[in-house]
């Protein structure tokens, strides 16, 4: 970990000793770079990559490190980091049930209650959540807070509320229409926007559907509700009644980063909007998290949260900038952890499965047609600790997985 002036020397040489031609460091281990200076030369002209010993400070690898580059899911960096930073490591997302009525002592409840979404992309029903993600909030257990309070009958209906989010369901990739590589957006989201559990076709109304589960969770328990579910913005006097909470954020980075999940990085993103602006939307949550970059030194031109658009770039220089930034954190173990291990998990638990980086580097992937990405951090054998990026804007996946993957393992066989 680099704390104090061991930092200041890494960043100062970051932004400093930049020679224009791409070529290697010679600032630490000058073999090592030079080995990876070579395999950059057959990635081509529109790739780059920079390699810095965290550890002591030096720069291993320059190679065109400063030009902004496509980022794919290495978006998700920002996304996440932001995110554990804005809410917290043990920071949540609540849904709540508020209501406009009084209850009486047979136990009717005279007005109407709303379903209020938060943006947490957990919410649903008991099984999805245990399935999907191991647990998370759900719309059972708010029935069941419901039921303790003494509520045994209600006199209108169930609205469900996604007024915390804009309408626009997806990002600037899809037009802001849903995507398939993401499903619907919805501050008010249930079981990812999904008609059924098996995950055929998308709700048309997120609000809607997710009321309408509450009403049949309820009925299940015996309170019966006189008028039809709908949807509708809850009154700013309607009081709070039950509420449910996500996992902690450091479970949900977890989830967006080793899989690489799409849905979950752009509802953080509106998250982020959320929590700052007061409403979510995509072009602000990702203004949210390209504004934490630059405070730790960064720069980044952000479009979303997860990637999928192409106007997200960065240099490979500005992701390393980020990434020794936050081992400075408090929030950096949980941040490490949320990523892919070498060999072991996550979206590369297929890949490096054996070499010295097989268990030693946590790294973010991005993939995109044409675009191949990988950024993170390699604890050598040395018992330095490496942070790297490489993006790659040209080529065939398979060819950049190759040359990735050789770096990395030369990175972590570093003695």
């Amino acid at each position: 970990m680099v704390r104090g002036s061991k930092l200041l020397a890494a960043l100062l040489g970051v932004a400093v000793l930049l020679p224009a031609a791409p070529a290697a460091g010679a600032d630490g281990d000058p073999a090592l770079g030079r080995s990876m200076a070579r395999l950059m030369q057959s990635a081509g002209s529109y790739s780059g990559a920079y390699v810095v010993n965290a550890t002591d400070g030096t720069t291993v690898l320059r190679y065109r490190h400063k030009t902004a580059r496509i980022l794919a899911s290495n978006t998700k960096l920002f996304t996440t980091s932001a995110a554990l930073a804005r809410f917290g490591v043990d920071g949540t997302l609540g849904t709540e049930v508020r209501g406009t009525g009084t209850l009486d002592e047979e136990g009717v409840y005279r007005g109407n209650l709303f379903l209020r979404g938060g943006g947490d992309p957990t919410f649903g029903s008991t099984r999805f959540t245990r399935k999907s993600y191991g647990g998370g909030a759900s719309v059972e257990s708010l029935a069941a807070k419901l039921d303790t309070l003494g509520i045994q009958r209600v006199t209108g209906r169930i609205y469900g509320d996604e007024s915390r989010f804009d309408l626009l369901r997806g990002g600037p990739d899809s037009f802001f229409r849903i995507s398939p590589w993401v499903g619907p957006l919805s501050a008010l989201s249930y079981n990812r926007g999904l008609k059924t559990e098996t995950g055929h076709g998308y709700q048309r109304s997120p609000a809607r559907f997710a009321a309408a589960r509450l009403d049949a969770a309820l009925e299940r328990r015996g309170v019966s509700v006189r008028r039809k579910y709908s949807a509708k913005t809850s009154p700013a006097n309607a009081e709070v009644l039950a509420s449910v909470d996500s996992p902690p954020m450091s479970r949900l980075a977890r989830l967006t980063n080793k899989p690489s999940d799409n849905f979950f990085a752009e509802m953080l993103s509106k998250d982020l909007s959320m929590a700052v602006h007061g409403r979510g939307t995509t072009t602000r949550g990702a203004g949210v998290a390209a504004s934490f970059a630059r405070r730790l030194g960064s720069r980044a031109k952000l479009a979303d949260g997860s990637g999928l658009s192409r106007s997200n770039r960065a240099s490979p220089l500005a992701i390393a900038k980020l990434l020794l930034a936050m081992q400075t954190r408090d929030e950096f173990q949980v941040f490490e952890d949320s990523l892919a291990i070498a060999g072991r998990d996550g979206t590369l638990m297929q890949r490096m499965r054996s070499g010295a980086a097989r268990g030693r580097c946590h790294a973010k992937t991005g993939t995109l047609s044409g675009v191949s990405a990988l950024s993170g951090y390699c604890d050598a054998r040395s018992g330095d600790t490496y942070v790297f990026s490489i993006l790659m804007n040209s080529g065939s996946l398979y060819t950049a997985h190759n040359i990735q993957d050789r770096m990395a393992n030369a990175i972590a066989a570093a003695r």
